[in-house]
Order: C-alpha cells, then structure tokens, then sequence
C-alpha cells in the first residue's frame, strides 16, 4: 500500500516537472518549484486552465506569467479569474499583471468590477508605435539643452520615466529603443570625451559643531539621528498598509463586514495612524522597552499619527501603583506624550459583554480543566469543548457570580493558533481586588483576549510588538472577526537585548532580594529609571534605538554602543567641572596672593561661547595621588621632583620643593612653588585640581556580570547569582569636588575633566552630595 502511494506521488510529480519546464521553466527551476507544495499546486492549475484554452503548447511568454501569478498572488481565489485575462491574450505584460494583482489585493470582496478592474490593469489599451515615436520626441524636446550640453552623460532614465509615464502601458524595451535611437539622432555618435566616466561630486562635509548637532536628540525633538528613526518609520519606509487599507496586508482574514467596518474605522480615525504601548504595570520598563516606546510613539509621529499609553492591567495581584507611575514617568522621560491613558480595565464591561456573545456564537466554552492540564502545546481536548451554549451562558455567569474557586473553571475560546496551542483561555477566576475596579469582579480576561479588543475600541490602525507575538497573530484575527468588531493589524518587530544583564522581573526581584543591587533603579541594571539614574540622558537611548534601527530580527548589542551614545551627548551637554577621587593634598609655598583668586573654567572649552564658571583657587589644592610619583619613570609626564606639570586654567605651573610623609612612608602632602606659565617652560603635562573643594561621596560602576549570557546555562552553569562581578561597584567615600556645583541637583549632569562622565545621584544631601559615574571619557578597549 505505502509503495503504491509512493509512486503515484512519483508519477505525480513527474506530470508536474513536464508542465512547468513546457511553460519555459529551466528544469534546476521547475524541480525548485515542486519542493514548494502551495506554489507547485497553484502554477499546476494555472498551467492546466491555460492549456485548456490555448492547447498544450504555451509560449515562454505566457509561461512567465503564470509562474509570476501563482508565485505573487496573495488570495488564491482570485487565480482562475486572471489566468484567463493571461489565456485571452489580454493580460500581456508584466506591468499588467502587476496591476492586476494591486487590484485583486485592494479589492477582496466579491464580485469584482470586471470594467474597473480593466480600465486599471490596461485591458484593450493598444500602443502604437507613432504614440510612443511623439512621447519621446516630446520629452527630449522639453530637455534638448541640457542634453547638448551634457551629451551622453545626462541621465537617460530619466527620458525613460517621463516617457514612460506618459504612456503607461507601452512596452519598455520599445520606449528604450525610441529614446536611444533619436538621441544618436541628436548627438551623433558617441565621442571619446562621452566615453570618460563623469567625475564625482565631492559632497559637502559637515563641521565638527554640526556633526555633534546630527547625534544629538534634545528633550524628544528630532535631531539627525532621531531625523534618522523617523525616516525609517515614515510612510512607505516600513511597506506598512495606510490606514483603511487593512485587507492589503499578508494573512489579514476578510469578511463580509471587513470594508463596513473599515468605513466606519476611517469616519472616527479621519485616516489617522494609530498606535500603542501597553506594558504591564507590574514590573519597571527595561532597555528593551525603549526600543518598543520608540517604536510606537515614533510611527505614530513620523507619520502624522497619535499613540495610545494603555495599561495591561488584568493581573490584579502581581500590580502595583509605584509601577504605572514609573512607567508614565519613563514614556515622558524619553521625550513622548501620549495622546491618551488608558486601562483595560477602563473596557471590562464591554469586554464582559463581547465573551457572552462569543458563547452565543458557539465560539467559547466553559471549562473545567485544570491549569496543568492545558500547559504546553499538545494538551489532551477540552471533554466540554461541544457543551450547550445556554450551559456555558450558565456557567460563565457563575464565574462572575463567584461560585467557582480559582482555577476551577475558565472560559476558552474555540481557535488553533500559529504555534498549535489549542482554545488559549479567555477569563479565570481569580479572587483578587483590582486596584481600580475593587471588588466589582472576579473574573479577569487574558491577554489573548483582551489585547486585540482594546486595539479595536480604541480603533489602533498598526499594533506593534514583538517577534514572539507572531504565534498569536491568527488569534488576534479570529477574535474580531468572531465578534464582527473593527478589525486592526498586528505586526512584529525585534526585540533588543543586552549582553552582560538580566532584565527579566523575576530576575531582577531575585537581585534585589539577595542583596545584590539595592532595587529596581541600581544603576548597574539596565532598567530605565536605572539608566536615569545613573546619568544616562534619554536622548542617548533614543539615538541607541535609533541606531539599532527597526529590525524584524532580536537585535542583541553590547553595552558600549549604548556608553558610545551617551558620550556623544554628554560631551555636548555636560558642563565641565573638576574633581578628585583620591586626593593628595599641595601646599603652594609662594603662593601670589594672600587670599584665595578666582580662576574662570569654560563650561564647554570647545565653544567658549556657551559661558564660564569661577572656581577658587587657594594656596591649598589637592590632586590626584596618581598624578604625583616620586620618580619619574620612562613616558610618565605628570608631576614628580623635578618634573613641574601646569595647573589646568590657572595659568600657573607647579614645582615639588618637598615631599611630605607619614610614618608609614605614605605621601600625604607635597610643598610646590609655582610660576607663571608665561615664563616658565612649557610643562609636559596638565593636571586638573580642586581648591576650597565640596566633600562628595563617588560610586564608580562596572558591569554586574562577569559573562555575556548570564542566563546561558551553557556559560554559567551555576546560574546567573554565580556570575556577579564583585567590582561592580566602588564607592569613593572622600571625594572632592570644586564649588562650580553647589546648587546641583539630582540627575543634574557635568563632565569632570580628565576623569569622566557624572550624574548627582538622589540620595544627595545637603553638605555630601552623592555622584554617579555615568561613563568614562573614552570607551575601555577591553570592554569592547
């Protein structure tokens, strides 16, 4: 039995391989075909309904566009409609058939317009070739001087589109032919001087001040590089449908109703695109989650739109109030305004509603099985998967009521989704009071059944999310088809993720738990009120998911990129300052004043325009212990005995006269002189200092973890806590910093010169302010 099956498929295919290599199929073309199932299937019945009409023997040309037909269209319904135009010789061209496919995807109900649909496809439209002879003469009239002028260097293409546009449905290579033949008409010839290649346009280069100007976003507002996320989601740039034009997109399921309800969608949106984020309030947003705010609010913006802030917020007992205020928080703190907040808890009336009339479709049921049960992807069938409507009407009324206990029923909707999940739950009980309803229900919808709803109600044109949700796609068509409610587009991006982090919630409340970070805003996690408060700027991590650009692949990157875009808008917007960590105290002995001067120290050095500030500057300063060595090795050029250094903005050059120690052998002070760097020989090194200082508290930060998948298994096998790096964090604890930053406050950023990029940190307080280090100047190689 299974070898008769096995050569009547052989004999099957054989049949098969004959027809596609008749239509002009190479045979390396024809068997590639055959190992695509759907296509082999189609183009087999188009080459049949062909063959019918014009006998066995059909031309390259038409074998052409059969394969292009079976291969292109979307809707299989629509096949023996075109191949018959193809068979009648009235579909002759690509072009044409191009046409004809836009016309069958924009129109999906039937029937068709058979004389719109030809007057759009170029049915009976005859060329000929005095049209085409007076086009082009037209448009080499219309650029007769330039191309004198030019000769063969000038763009023929562009003769070709003007011509071509003119006379849409003339043959191509016919208009190519015209437009080469009268211009040798014109020109003669080619020359030697028309051979040479046409010199390059050097393009213009941008100054220093203008390329940090393209990096640079500023409080949300576009600069180059969010220019440059824009563009990538602007219109056609993403081949996302336009609003109204749902059923052009690939999978998207039509119904009687679907235009109706697209009319009615376009009568409220007036054609705007409508987006949305809608994070769970039961965690704080991560770097992951930029990307995705980036994403939804800058469609929306880029295209003239509005993006919905709407809170998942159906997990009453895993929901706090700190989370939705962090969350808002984050969205305006990269730079956006929602258009509105929502809950869907604002919807569960409607909601409640819609699963009722879903039962009375047949289309959900109550069930009894336990959760253990349906986990996984091949759970045995529901035994009351067939049960009476009115019963599960009964029943689903008796969840709400309260008669059942957690996990004793739920209501599951009847679908297959893309992964082979089985009837994913659509409510269950669970007795927890909900932070905005109370104790008004018992019952709580999934995000299975509640995410594509909300979409509808609020009539979101594109919803947005990440690549693991594509298994749900087909349930999120189903649903709204299943209740006959608008209708909206959900499509899949990337995820971004980071190496040498953990940004899971369950992981992050184990860190915290172990004592391993102090809470959600440690500044070595990854968490976005963590980046703040570290010192990141948002415009940093805009231009970082901008740069990561909108992929459909997970984007895993390491953590210098997003250093490298914090520093570039750091340099530029963090006024300079000067502080040292390890001070070494210096005494000037002939210091030239008997009260403390006043030094101005440009804010930015690069641009002197943008202001001074005044520091003190005593007999008394302090310097970094490693800028002073008791000899002076091969290459060091700071401060030693006999070696003087210049004192950064001072005008003045320091020279050890004696060096002062402690029992232990230990520098503690030196006793300088200092000259005039007018006069004295030019130092080999400058050293930054403080005078009159600020004590602060310093915490210098490395990465938490030791490897690059801490959650590997495979690369720590003792599980992610195994992995802490110990250096994580170093607190300096007597650090001083110049007076320039008294007035500071929290998250108030300064570039302190030579050592690096600084954000004051919240437990500040007055007399000890508290300074995060954000980066370092320059990214350590052995990070990269």
């Amino acid at each position: 039995m299974a070898a008769a099956v096995a050569a009547m498929a052989a004999e099957e295919a054989e049949e098969a391989l004959g027809l596609f290599t008749g239509i002009g199929l190479s045979e390396a073309k024809a068997r590639e075909t055959l190992r695509n199932g759907a296509l082999s299937a189609l183009l087999r019945r188009a080459v049949l309904q062909a063959r019918s009409a014009l006998g066995p023997a059909l031309d390259k040309a038409t074998g052409t566009l059969l394969y292009n037909t079976a291969a292109r269209l979307k809707d299989p319904k629509h096949l023996g409609f075109l191949v018959d135009y193809i068979a009648r010789r009235e579909i002759l061209t690509d072009l044409q058939l191009s046409a004809a496919l836009e016309y069958v995807r924009s129109h999906p109900l039937e029937p068709l317009d058979v004389a719109d649909f030809e007057r759009a496809c170029g049915v009976g439209v005859c060329i000929t070739p005095e049209q085409i002879e007076e086009a082009v003469e037209a448009v080499i009239s219309k650029h007769r001087a330039e191309l004198l002028a030019e000769r063969y260097h000038f763009n023929m293409g562009l003769l070709m589109g003007e011509a071509r546009s003119q006379l849409r449905w003339a043959d191509g290579k016919t208009i190519k032919n015209e437009v080469d033949l009268q211009v040798l008409h014109l020109l003669g010839p080619k020359t030697e001087a028309d051979l040479e290649k046409k010199p390059k346009v050097a393009k213009a280069r941008l100054a220093p001040a203008e390329k940090q100007k393209v990096a640079v976003v500023e409080n949300g507002d576009m600069g180059a590089e969010t220019q440059s996320l824009l563009e990538q989601l602007r219109g056609e740039a993403l081949k996302f449908h336009k609003p109204g034009e749902n059923y052009k997109t690939e999978g998207y399921v039509v119904t009687p109703n679907t235009m109706a309800l697209l009319k009615q969608h376009l009568a409220i949106t007036g054609g705007q695109v409508r987006t949305r984020f809608p994070p769970e309030p039961n965690g704080i947003l991560h770097i992951g989650h930029a990307k995705a705010i980036n994403f939804n609010f800058g469609y929306a913006k880029a295209n003239g739109g509005v993006c919905f802030l709407r809170y998942d917020d159906t997990n009453p007992e895993k929901e706090e109030e700190k989370y939705f205020t962090a969350i808002r928080e984050m969205v305006e703190w990269l730079g956006y305004q929602p258009y509105a907040v929502t809950h869907a808890s604002d919807y569960f009336d409607q909601l409640y509603t819609w699963a009722l009339e879903l039962i009375r479709r047949g289309q959900a049921y109550v069930c009894h099985q336990k959760v253990e049960e349906i986990k996984g992807h091949n759970p045995p069938p529901s035994p009351w998967r067939d049960r009476p409507v009115e019963e599960s009407l009964l029943l689903f009324e008796d969840m709400r009521k309260g008669k059942f206990g957690e996990g004793e029923a739920t209501l599951r909707m009847k679908l297959v989704m893309e992964d082979g999940k089985m009837d994913p739950v659509a409510y269950r009980v669970k007795f927890t009071p909900h932070h905005r309803t109370g104790d008004k229900w018992c019952i709580y919808p999934t995000y299975d059944y509640t995410h594509c709803l909300c979409d509808s109600i609020e009539h979101i044109t594109h919803s947005l999310c990440t690549k693991e949700f594509q298994a749900r796609r087909s349930s999120y068509f189903w649903l709204c088809n299943a209740l006959d409610v608008y209708c909206p587009v959900q499509w899949e991006y990337g995820r971004l993720n980071l190496l040498y982090t953990v940004v899971s919630k369950r992981k992050i409340i184990r860190l915290v738990e172990t004592g391993a970070v102090r809470d959600w805003d440690d500044p070595r996690l990854f968490t976005l009120t963590a980046l703040r408060r570290r010192g990141f700027p948002p415009e940093a991590i805009n231009n970082f998911c901008a740069r990561v650009g909108v992929t459909v692949a997970q984007a895993t990157m390491e953590p210098h990129l997003l250093e490298a875009c914090a520093r570039e808008v750091l340099n530029e917007h963090a006024p300079r300052a000067m502080a040292v960590l390890e001070p070494l105290k210096v005494t000037i002995t002939n210091f030239p004043s008997p009260k403390a001067l006043e030094v101005l120290v440009p804010n930015f050095p690069a641009d002197e325009s943008r202001g001074f500030h005044k520091v003190p500057f005593h007999q008394t300063v302090y310097i970094e212990e490693t800028d002073f060595r008791e000899e002076a090795e091969k290459g060091y050029k700071r401060l030693a005995p006999g070696q003087p250094v210049g004192l950064r903005h001072t005008g003045y050059v320091i020279t050890v006269q004696n060096v002062i120690k402690d029992i232990s052998g230990r520098v503690i002070e030196l006793e300088v002189t200092c000259t005039k760097s007018d006069v004295a020989e030019k130092p080999k090194a400058f050293i930054h200092w403080v005078s009159v200082p600020l004590a602060c508290e310093v915490r210098l930060y490395e990465r938490l973890f030791l490897h690059k998948n801490p959650e590997d298994p495979s690369e720590v096998p003792g599980g992610f806590l195994s992995d802490l790096n110990p250096d994580s964090l170093r607190v300096v604890h007597n650090a001083l910093v110049d007076s320039s930053v008294h007035s500071a406050r929290p998250f108030d950023k300064f570039q302190f010169e030579r050592l690096g990029y600084f954000s004051v940190d919240p437990d500040s307080e007055q007399g000890k302010m508290v300074f995060n280090r954000t980066v370092t100047l320059k990214e350590d190689p052995g990070k990269a």
